[in-house]
């Protein structure tokens, strides 16, 4: 049985997964750059925005985080699981990953700052100040 809130877990799988995410863009930006697109300025535009983003996303968590006295650490990982170790007001808990799950996980997360920029713009009410048609 876990001590640790949802909210407080929520908070330290971010700590887990905003980095991951920032390996892969990095990783994207330097294929783009090296790519040869016919216009690639566009594509690296949108991957140097999407990681200042989640830049910015990781440094609230972790001030949130050393506000709240919690900490996570990678302990162990081999090709199926990583095992972390979360620390929250002095209890430590091991939690382990199913290492697929961590990748889909990030996936759906490039998805949705991918994505999140025509979510707002095309699903916005009618009537809204922004509303062009």
């Amino acid at each position: 049985m876990t001590r640790i809130p949802s909210e407080s877990r929520d908070l330290l799988e971010k700590a887990i997964y905003y980095p991951m995410l920032i390996k892969v863009l990095e990783k994207d930006l330097s294929v783009f750059k090296s790519s040869p697109f016919k216009l690639p300025n566009p594509y690296i535009e949108l991957v140097e925005h999407i990681l200042n983003l989640v830049h910015k996303e990781l440094y609230y968590v972790k001030r949130e985080l050393k506000k709240q006295g919690m900490k996570v650490q990678k302990t162990k990982w081999d090709d199926t699981f990583t095992t972390y170790l979360f620390i929250y007001k002095g209890y430590e808990e091991y939690h382990s990953y199913f290492n697929p799950r961590l990748r889909n996980y990030v996936e759906s997360l490039l998805t949705d700052y991918l994505f999140k920029r025509f979510d707002d713009q095309y699903d916005r009410p009618k009537g809204s100040s922004k509303d062009t048609s």
